[in-house]
């Protein structure tokens, strides 16, 4: 504001106000977009997305997303002919309001989860806290199903099984702790959460009885 303008709104700033309140347009286009590595194969197909790895095959639907995706290839530079071209799985979204925009950054992170689970594999370990009554915990030969027995000396037996290909196993350098691995995140997640809720206290003070069986640690395979 220069000259008689900066006098005109000082006398009205109502008018400024105004002004300042206009809002910005609404963007017409946002993406983002994950590299996928090497050895990894991923197929996109109505927004059902399925990648596949050294360590198995997951798959995810993502058909209640209002997104765009697709596969893209770098563009590769002139000096770099004798390299293969990287490939990017692209989310798009048009005209899209602010839950629909912060939907790209979710759809991303779910399939980066499962490149690492394909790659690498993760792994949960959970602890047995018991201050009179030891938990005793029992798993099988396949390593697909918990049995909890002894829990604050109740006779019933809690039998938990594990999700997908969830395998389970007691620690061997660790006294009372359980180790999950897996390839699918979100499978080892809910099978902690089940084992954990199997063994809530009930009618209890919960600051007093402490006795269950919590999460520890959260990891990727390889990367401790």
């Amino acid at each position: 504001l220069v000259g008689d303008d900066t006098r005109l709104f000082s006398l009205c700033p109502r008018r400024l106000v105004s002004l300042r309140s206009s809002k910005m347009p609404k963007p017409r286009i946002i993406s983002n977009k994950i590299k996928i590595p090497d050895e990894v194969e991923v197929t996109v197909k109505s927004r059902k997305v399925t990648v596949k790895g050294p360590r198995g095959t997951l798959s995810k639907d993502f058909t209640h997303v209002d997104v765009d995706m697709f596969l893209v290839q770098d563009q590769l530079k002139p000096d770099d002919e004798s390299e293969e071209p990287s490939q990017f799985l692209k989310v798009e979204v048009w005209f899209g309001k602010s839950k629909t925009l912060a939907s790209i950054r979710t759809v991303l992170s779910h399939v980066s989860n499962m490149i690492t689970g394909v790659t690498k594999g993760f792994r949960y370990t959970m602890r047995f806290v018991y201050a009179h009554f030891p938990i005793n915990a029992t798993i099988p030969g396949d390593a697909k199903s918990l049995e909890i027995r002894n829990f604050l000396g109740e006779k019933r037996v809690r039998y938990i099984q594990m999700l997908e290909d969830t395998k389970i196993k007691r620690s061997d350098d660790v006294k009372d702790q359980l180790v999950l691995e897996g390839n699918n995140v979100e499978a080892i997640s809910r099978t902690c959460a089940l084992i954990h809720q199997s063994v809530l206290v009930k009618k209890k003070d919960i600051r007093m009885f402490l006795d269950g069986i919590y999460v520890e640690s959260r990891s990727v395979l390889g990367d401790e």
